[in-house]
């Protein structure tokens, strides 16, 4: 059996809980930490846990546990991560994995060293749609993606970054390019690999209480000539967001949708249904999920630390991610056009060095310490609408 410990009981800590209540048969939930005890007694009401509670994660480095999930705000991802692979124990963190690529760095070098498990939370991976997608991707049907379009949109009220760690380059480490593309971010790499350069902009044009963007466009172009788009939002009502990709035969996308075409002898398109009928048929055929979301994420966690099989996503993934989202950072704060990857001699590689040089749109004018109602929405996702806690906020 394996022991678990959930490292900070805010909204997001609730997608675990009940990922590891799911798998009750192989692991139990033996510890709870937040700096704010009433929260971790709250969950562990609700969910009739029986774990000890602890406000001060140390206590829990000399005891006997087996895996952690660490949900706290991204600039103490690092250290506390740090701290239990050292301890001995594996690490799922939240999203983004670190708040700069020398944490991601110094996570993955103590998790080599322990021969520790290290996985980084991007549960939208294990989604149907989104699966399905990458696996018609792979297959080659439409051919090579030229062109890929993805929308991150998100709405956030104006109070969103009254919460006493958001809306800060220095705790929050970013607005929604880092804390909502993330997951659209990690799908892309997933599907299509690295730009090799990019050119973006940003802005914040709602959210006069933050620091940060809540508006950021990327544009990428990969090794091949092929070129992308990356909106980040927290401005947009409705939420619709998507995956396009166009490929030489077809389009693909998330929410599923299909549509292929061939030339005319005067260069004009006409629907090419076989290939349509083709291709809906082969995604059609792929089996759904036993699991999905972070329920899924940790079975693969489970089966890495049971097995040794590796991890799908890994720190190496994590990093990746967060390489491309501090090079969009990079180009829009300088506007200068950004080579992949970044060296570690550039600013924009630590903390310190996004700090200094990322533009504050406004300054922070108000902070709360907690929010009376922690419940999540995640709007419309690839076709469905939710109330879980699945985006990844804390």
């Amino acid at each position: 059996m394996i022991k678990v410990a959930i490292i900070g009981t805010g909204a997001i800590s609730s997608a675990h809980i009940e990922g590891y209540l799911e798998l009750k048969d192989r692991c139990q939930i033996v510890a709870l930490c937040d700096l704010y005890p009433e929260k971790a007694e709250a969950k562990r009401e609700q969910y009739g846990l029986a774990a000890v509670i602890v406000k001060d994660y140390k206590e829990l480095l000399d005891q006997e546990i087996d895996l952690v999930s660490v949900c706290l705000p991204p600039f103490v991802h690092a250290p506390v991560t740090i701290d239990f692979l050292n301890a001995g124990s594996h690490v799922i963190v939240e999203k983004p994995m670190a708040s700069s690529l020398e944490e991601c760095d110094a996570m993955i070098k103590a998790a080599e060293q322990n021969g520790k498990v290290l996985s980084v939370i991007a549960q939208n991976r294990f989604r149907n749609p989104i699966m399905k997608l990458k696996h018609v991707v792979d297959s080659g049907l439409a051919g090579r993606i030229l062109h890929a379009q993805v929308d991150s949109f998100w709405w956030r009220g104006h109070c969103y970054y009254d919460l006493w760690w958001r809306g800060t380059w220095e705790k929050e480490g970013g607005g929604p390019t880092l804390n909502h593309a993330v997951h659209h971010i990690d799908a892309l790499l997933w599907m299509l690999g690295q730009p090799s350069e990019l050119q973006a902009y940003m802005s914040n044009v709602a959210h006069d209480n933050a620091e940060v963007e809540d508006l950021s466009i990327a544009i990428l172009k990969y090794p091949n000539g092929s070129l992308g788009q990356i909106t980040s939002s927290v401005v947009h009502h409705g939420e619709e967001q998507q995956f396009i990709f166009q490929g030489e035969h077809a389009r693909i996308s998330a929410p599923w949708r299909v549509t292929a075409s061939r030339s005319l002898p005067n260069g004009f398109p006409e629907r090419e249904p076989s290939l349509e009928e083709k291709i809906q048929q082969y995604y059609s055929e792929l089996p759904d999920l036993p699991y999905e979301g972070h329920t899924a994420q940790i079975d693969n966690v489970l089966n890495a630390i049971e097995t040794g099989a590796p991890v799908m996503i890994d720190g190496i993934s994590g990093r990746n991610t967060l390489e491309l989202i501090m090079s969009i950072y990079k180009s829009a704060s300088t506007g200068e056009k950004v080579k992949l990857p970044l060296q570690q001699d550039d600013p924009f590689y630590t903390r310190e060095g996004l700090m200094k040089n990322a533009p504050h749109f406004y300054e922070k004018g108000s902070s709360v310490e907690n929010f009376a109602d922690l419940k999540i929405t995640t709007g419309s996702r690839y076709g469905s609408v939710t109330n879980r806690q699945t985006s990844g906020e804390q």
